[in-house]
């Protein structure tokens, strides 16, 4: 199953990056050290996700646990590219939109 969602809500360029759960586990993708945006999923086992992100974006992935969640991965956005940069500016119609 793939699931598209949020595009970067910045003015700074973005690339369209993809994230695969290729474990048997739920997970949660976070991106949290961009200010002002915020991003978190849930990632189901062998669920794909597609987002936009700035390159500077780290995803962090939180595995579920008996006890909650451990923080089992770090990986910079730029290596989860799978599109070409492109420049979103505030009026973006995509935006506008409740997604």
């Amino acid at each position: 199953m793939i699931q598209v969602l949020d595009r970067a809500a910045t003015n700074q360029s973005s690339v369209l990056c993809c994230y695969t759960n290729a474990t048997n586990s739920l997970q949660i993708a976070r991106i949290t050290n961009i200010p002002h945006w915020w991003f978190e999923r849930v990632v189901f086992p062998g669920q794909r996700l597609l987002f936009e992100a700035v390159p500077d974006a780290r995803l962090e992935i939180h595995t579920g646990a008996a006890s909650g969640s451990i923080l089992s991965d770090k990986i910079p956005c730029d290596r989860l590219c799978v599109g070409e940069s492109s420049v979103h500016s505030e009026d973006d119609e995509f935006r506008s939109r409740n997604y």
